[in-house]
């Protein structure tokens, strides 16, 4: 009986290895761990070499470019379910789909260094940055993350993942690698900022190379307007989740002081650890719902066991940041952010929080239900009322995000409860692509 159970084990562990979706996950997991601790080090070095208050100016410019890396993450979906499409059918449409998009978003981007280039010094003194070059290298950095974002959705449609493995781990290793070099010859924030540039500049590169083979064939012309309304809702889930967890770093280093506003820029990068760990949990769940309604099945149980899980992961983290605070801020920031010590677990909260408003909103997305919006919308424009209300000091900030994203959470999950009994097969129904 035994020896059976542990052959069944073996052969379910067997198959499971040779899976082909399950290596393509592992593939790609490997990739975004390697680029989310990248991140996480980026900063670690920059608050231990510049110190809380210089911190605050890079912590308030990455929130920035966080907010504009909003497109970007529309632009690889609408890309990745483009290129899906026409890979199933056999379309060679790729080199046209590449060459059109990126002349297409280069319009944007120039506008955006146009407008970075004439407003520089205005931004500079709203968010107290000492020079404008870093913000004129931001402006770069962001116009560029849009371009990085063209190869990268098709790579991801094309299920080349371990070229788009490699294209996102090799950004932040190589950001990593010059933002200490930099750091350590004295260029602080502006070194801080050319550093993400100048890993941005070789994964576009890199990207373009992993889709050389498309070079050789023009292929036939392709369009992306079936995708238009899907981009609509996507852009809603992902700039306003994106914007809910950067703008209060934007804020805070505007009405704190200096040292305050570094104290909080560790802050968020704390409790944004907690909603990377999880991410992985928001992406396996959007297909699932879709497949599940697609089908007429209920998506109820797939939310439940997903939030489940997600809560676990979370709880999981937020039992070392109650325990070990100081050593979580030790290892990250070192001595000079002992000031965030006491309100480690709290922004752990807020972690999860934003984390389980994350799932819902990928939830939400799945069935194309629009209903969310205004709701995120609304959580977006309080938590900015609160902290221009309420910013005596870093404690009274993290109080005024946790109020803001527990609140988002009950409105999201009533939303949810009112529209799982009404769900349909035709809530997830997509166009095809054109291609004459």
């Amino acid at each position: 009986m035994n020896t059976g159970a542990r052959l069944g084990l073996r052969e379910r562990l067997a198959r499971l290895q040779r899976n082909r979706l399950v290596r393509q996950n592992l593939i790609l997991f490997v990739g975004g761990l390697v680029a989310g601790v990248g991140g996480f080090v980026y900063h670690a070095i920059a608050g231990r070499v510049l110190g809380p208050e210089i911190y605050g100016e890079v912590a308030t410019l990455i929130a920035v470019y966080a907010v504009g890396t909003g497109p970007a993450l529309i632009l690889i979906v609408v890309l990745a379910r483009y290129t899906a499409m026409l890979n199933a059918r056999g379309d060679p449409g790729v080199r046209s789909l590449l060459v059109r998009t990126v002349r297409l978003i280069a319009i944007p981007c120039l506008v955006l260094i146009l407008l970075t280039t004439l407003f520089a010094r205005p931004i500079a003194l709203f968010e107290h940055v000492g020079s404008t070059i870093p913000v004129l290298i931001l402006g770069f950095s962001i116009a560029l993350i849009w371009q990085v974002a063209i190869p990268r959705g098709i790579l991801q449609g094309l299920q080349r993942f371990t070229s788009l493995s490699l294209n996102l781990s090799l950004e932040l290793v190589i950001r990593t690698s010059v933002v200490f070099a930099l750091l350590k010859a004295g260029y602080a924030v502006s070194g801080a900022m050319a550093a993400v540039f100048a890993g941005l500049f070789v994964v576009f590169f890199l990207g373009l190379w992993s889709l050389r083979d498309h070079f050789r064939s023009l292929g036939r012309r392709v369009y992306l307007r079936s995708m238009a309304g899907f981009s609509l809702t996507a852009a809603a889930g992902i700039i306003g989740v994106q914007i809910l967890y950067n703008q209060d770093v934007i804020l805070g280093e505007h009405f704190l002081s200096h040292h305050d506003g570094g104290i909080y820029g560790g802050l968020n990068k704390i409790g944004t650890i907690l909603f990377f760990l999880t991410l992985s949990v928001s992406q396996v769940l959007f297909p699932r719902v879709v497949e599940a309604v697609a089908k007429e099945e209920h998506p109820g149980r797939i939310l439940l066991s997903s939030a489940g899980i997600l809560t676990a992961l979370g709880a999981g983290a937020l039992l070392v940041f109650a325990l070990f605070p100081g050593l979580v801020v030790g290892i990250l920031f070192g001595a000079s952010f002992n000031d965030a010590i006491p309100l480690v677990f709290p922004v752990g909260v807020i972690g999860l929080a934003l984390s389980l408003d994350n799932l819902l909103v990928q939830f939400f997305m799945a069935v194309h239900d629009r209903v969310f919006v205004p709701i995120l919308a609304l959580a977006v424009v309080a938590e900015g009322v609160l902290i221009f209300l309420f910013h005596a000091h870093v404690g009274e900030v993290v109080l005024d995000v946790l109020v803001s994203l527990l609140g988002l959470l009950v409105l999201l999950s009533i939303r949810c409860y009112l529209l799982l009994p009404k769900l349909r097969a035709d809530s997830v129904a997509e166009p095809q692509p054109a291609v004459p």
